[in-house]
């Protein structure tokens, strides 16, 4: 599948490529584009838009988009959703102090913004910054934390 969201990615934007590729869809493809276009371009591409106002795996009733998608693909997984919790905090500036981790991942998100303006090469590199947080979110789980 196609997936469609807003060009320049931040911590949403990326959380929520590597969630689809590790839990949804393994051989999505990710449109990034200027806000202003996606939803012409998910019309005429057929792609599944994400993290932009007004689509259902945005933010919906107070949740991120990765939380959106959580609830869309009914992943229950407990890493899973310590994990959300560190990118909601990350995420949603007025909750940004919910998660003792979530100012740590701000700083990331935007550092690696900064070395990797292309979305592509973005989503490459951090993919293992997401990967190294599920680890550590198992052993918190496995501790029953």
């Amino acid at each position: 599948m196609k997936w469609i969201t807003r060009s320049h990615v931040h911590v949403d934007r990326v959380a929520c490529p590597w969630l689809i590729k590790r839990f949804i869809d393994n051989r999505a493809e990710f449109l990034f584009v200027p806000r202003n276009q996606v939803a012409e371009v998910a019309s005429e591409s057929g792609a599944i838009p994400f993290d932009v106002p007004g689509v259902e795996l945005g933010h919906v009733d107070n949740r991120c988009s990765f939380e959106s998608l959580m609830r869309k693909y009914e992943l229950t997984d407990p890493v899973l959703i310590r994990l959300a919790r560190i990118v909601h905090a990350a995420d949603v500036a007025a909750d940004i102090d919910t998660d003792p981790l979530a100012r740590g991942l701000e700083a990331v998100a935007q550092g690696y913004s900064l070395r990797y303006p292309d979305d592509e090469e973005n989503l490459a590199r951090q993919f293992e910054v997401y990967d190294a947080l599920y680890a550590w979110c198992r052993v918190q789980a496995a501790r029953g934390q």
